[in-house]
């Protein structure tokens, strides 16, 4: 496969085989860790470690190798990181850092939310933390349509959002990724619908609303690729703001942004009135639009990424860097 725009900037390719950071990815197998090491393996400036296949679950010869790494990437189930999580307790000092890429401690209060973007300071509280958690796909799409409108005052802390998603049916899991592959999956399906689905908690929290968004994701059958979209009655808004005034929110908080990128209203999605989910794959870029018309007082805020890039693999590799000293 090739990779396009994977490779994060940075200005330490000449650093030294024994300076070199250390990395551990802790349940390498899946669709999430064999794209961090696909994308690690691009990278000259940190080592990658591993563990063999027949230690993976042994916690000694665990424990032993994450004492000899600077950070440890986990790519596990949410119980299998909190097992992983109370090893790296007990180790003290000699305790790696931490990203996890589960769940498990998305919305922890001693845990730093990864997502860079989400506010002016968010890259730097990366940089110095410990403990990060890497975001969910449809979150990050979520969060980073709603945030500035939020802060803003645009919207308001207790509006009555609705965020529909689709996605390719990599981000479903290995028993999902199988059913789509020997053809026994529907085409299309809702899902989710039992208003639980484990990404609600750390959208609410980080988009800053009070009152608990209804989420509608789904999934096509197509392999990667991503939509987030937020439909808006503008007339019901404080203000009654035009879509310029979310658009114009949009691009000040992204302005300085490497891999968020605001398009214009007038952009060829627009001009079209349609738009396709595959076209930021293999990459950690995500583009916001907003859809509005001159002739009703709506508008669609709409997120396109690559749940495996900057929903996932992409967004791990930035915030490890981040976390190790490198740029963004």
């Amino acid at each position: 496969m090739t990779l396009i725009d994977t490779k994060q900037p940075n200005g330490a390719s000449a650093t030294t085989a024994a300076a070199r950071p250390t990395v551990f990815v802790d349940g390498a197998s899946g669709t999430t860790g064999l794209g961090i090491r696909e994308r690690l393996s691009e990278q000259s400036d940190v080592v990658l470690k591993s563990i063999a296949d027949d230690k993976r679950k042994d916690a000694g010869a665990k424990r032993e190798l994450m004492e000899e790494v600077d950070l440890v990437i986990l790519c596990l189930p949410d119980d299998a990181s909190r097992e992983t999580v109370a090893l790296v307790d007990d180790m003290g000092n000699r305790a790696p850092k931490v990203l996890d890429a589960s769940t498990a401690f998305r919305v922890a209060p001693d845990w730093t939310y990864g997502f860079p973007e989400l506010t002016s300071d968010q890259a730097a509280k990366i940089r110095v933390a410990r403990k990060v958690s890497n975001p969910g796909c449809y979150p990050t799409g979520g969060i980073a349509l709603l945030r500035p409108l939020v802060d803003a005052g645009i919207i308001p802390v207790d509006y009555p959002i609705t965020i529909n998603a689709v996605s390719g049916y990599s981000g479903g899991g290995k028993q999902m990724i199988a059913s789509f592959e020997d053809g026994t999956a529907p085409s299309f399906e809702l899902y989710g619908l039992s208003f639980e689905h484990k990404h609600l908690p750390e959208t609410q929290l980080y988009s800053n609303l009070t009152r608990r968004p209804i989420f509608v994701p789904s999934v096509g059958n197509y392999r990667q690729g991503m939509l987030v979209s937020v439909p808006l009655h503008l007339d019901t808004l404080p203000g009654k703001p035009a879509a310029a005034d979310l658009h114009t929110a949009l691009a000040q908080r992204y302005a300085d942004s490497t891999y968020v990128s605001v398009k214009p209203l007038d952009n060829e999605a627009a001009k079209g009135g349609r738009i396709e989910p595959e076209a930021l794959n293999e990459t950690n870029q995500l583009e916001l639009y907003v859809f509005a018309s001159p002739k009703y007082p709506q508008a669609v805020l709409v997120a396109r990424l690559d749940n495996l890039g900057k929903g996932a693999s992409g967004a791990a590799v930035q915030n490890m860097r981040l976390m190790l000293g490198f740029a963004d």
